[in-house]
């Protein structure tokens, strides 16, 4: 990459966050294809506008964009944004290290609502929390998986390194599984991760498959931590009694989330006294496996079912943000013999995976990412890249960022400027910045549909949900099982 060059130049900080803004906004541009003046100079007005985003056509009336809402819709809907030259150049922005060197990733699913789109393919129930405990709704949308570099420290920031829409025949954990693998290969490739550093941690969220997860990313420099449901049963690994005939047991003492009196002693105890949680106790049993059934997707697996073992980890917290009535999460992580240090970096990692719930209400609530009422999915996409670019671009030039706040806010010290304020000074960083994107050439609006006329072709309705239908096992009757 020529931006990842500019970060190594000679001068002061604020010359080298310049020189690698511009290398980022020179690979944006390359990366796009058809249509890409317009697609770009989106993307700066998206950047630069200070207020939030409510509908697509309001970036046409920023300065950074010199093209008309119909040429931005057309771009969105005919435009070209080659996905694989962006992700690499967000897999060369700079990350901010942690104390012990290791990377730390974030996986989560946000939906992109669009109940009333019975024009748009593709559209999946996605679940969503309504106000109220424990009420939940299934709203069809469009829903996104994401995966998200963290930061140390107490931030609002995340950098997205990649999105993949789910469509119907997808498998969630298969494509977030391919999602981490491609993008810890970037990052080897852009010289982030190297050989001898320590692993990655992925960080998730309870809804997924972790055991399958850590199965489909062996091989790679990843520790996989989740959160797990209360109603799992874990496996200790099975004792070898000697001299015994038969087959030999897989799985030994049970273990059940739900039931205290199946846990035994914790090989691993740490008491932490945390500044935001209070004292954070962490009990460990490591080695512990679940016990795998050939349904779902382990239904057509070759050989015999694998045991796959991991550290399980009990967290008690004194106050845990939005969850006082809950009960202490448990961990997994695919470590299987995870030490006290390993055990409290397990949990503290998972604490720092709701960072991405402040991008994410940055990008809907600010940025406007699901505001727009597109049919096309692939214009979604494009729009989604779009709006990634911008993040991007907002992300680095935080630290060149002026403190430009609101009379009523109190003021950020320096480096602790928030994603929302980075924009309102986004404009000035941007009037010493090259814009590769070519002014526009005088043009005349078609003629459109004519008054009057009615439309003789509507559009297609699609239906919502999975299109891959999963086989009903046979029942057996009396006259088989006799």
């Amino acid at each position: 990459m020529a931006f990842i060059m500019s970060w190594q130049a000679s001068g002061d900080g604020a010359d080298r966050g310049m020189a690698g803004l511009a290398g980022f906004r020179d690979e944006l541009y390359c990366s796009l294809g058809m249509r890409r003046d317009v697609l770009f100079e989106a993307c700066d007005a998206l950047a630069c506008r200070p207020e939030r985003g409510h509908m697509l056509a309001e970036l046409c009336l920023e300065p950074e964009c010199r093209r008309g809402h119909g040429g931005l819709y057309g771009a969105l809907n005919c435009g070209e944004v080659r996905a694989g030259r962006l992700r690499m150049a967000l897999a060369a922005v700079p990350l901010r290290r942690w104390d012990d060197g290791r990377i730390r990733l974030a996986c989560d699913v946000s939906n992109w609502l669009r109940p009333d789109a019975e024009a748009s393919p593709e559209r999946l129930f996605c679940h969503c929390y309504a106000r109220g405990k424990g009420n939940a709704q299934m709203i069809p949308g469009w829903p996104y998986s994401w995966v998200v570099a963290l930061e140390p420290g107490r931030t609002s920031w995340t950098l997205p390194l990649d999105a993949v829409r789910l469509g119907p025949a997808d498998d969630a954990t298969e494509v977030t599984a391919a999602q981490v693998r491609d993008v810890v290969a970037r990052l080897i490739a852009a010289g982030q991760w190297k050989p001898g550093d320590p692993d990655v941690i992925v960080v998730l969220d309870s809804g997924y498959d972790l055991t399958r997860l850590a199965w489909l990313l062996d091989g790679l420099p990843v520790d996989v931590t989740g959160r797990l449901r209360c109603d799992r049963v874990m496996y200790s690994p099975a004792p070898r009694v000697p001299g015994a005939n038969g087959r030999p047991p897989r799985h030994g003492a049970r273990l059940s989330l739900s039931e205290p009196g199946t846990w035994p002693e914790p090989a691993v105890t740490t008491v932490t006294r945390t500044s935001r949680h209070g004292t954070a106790t962490a009990m460990a049993w490591p080695r512990l496996h679940q016990q795998l059934a050939r349904r779902a997707a382990w239904e057509h697996h070759d050989g015999e079912l694998p045991l796959i073992e991991g550290t399980l980890i009990r967290l008690r917290v004194e106050h845990l943000p939005g969850s006082r009535d809950a009960e202490p999460p448990w961990l997994w992580s695919s470590r299987a013999a995870a030490t006290a240090e390993e055990a409290d970096r397990a949990w503290q990692a998972f604490l720092r995976r709701f960072d991405i719930e402040h991008t994410f209400r940055f990008l809907k609530s600010q940025l406007g990412w699901a505001r727009p009422r597109l049919r096309n999915p692939a214009a979604a996409d494009r729009w989604t890249w779009l709006v990634i670019a911008a993040y991007a671009q907002l992300h680095l030039a935080r630290d060149l960022a002026a403190d430009t706040r609101l009379p009523w806010q109190q003021p950020c010290q320096p480096g602790r400027l928030t994603p929302s304020r980075v924009r309102r000074g986004f404009r000035r960083i941007r009037q010493g910045l090259p814009v590769p994107a070519s002014a526009p050439k005088p043009s005349r609006p078609g003629p459109g549909r004519p008054a009057g006329s009615k439309n003789h072709r509507p559009a297609t309705r699609h239906d919502v949900g999975k299109t891959v239908k999963r086989e009903e096992p046979e029942k057996k009757t009396r006259r088989q099982t006799g």
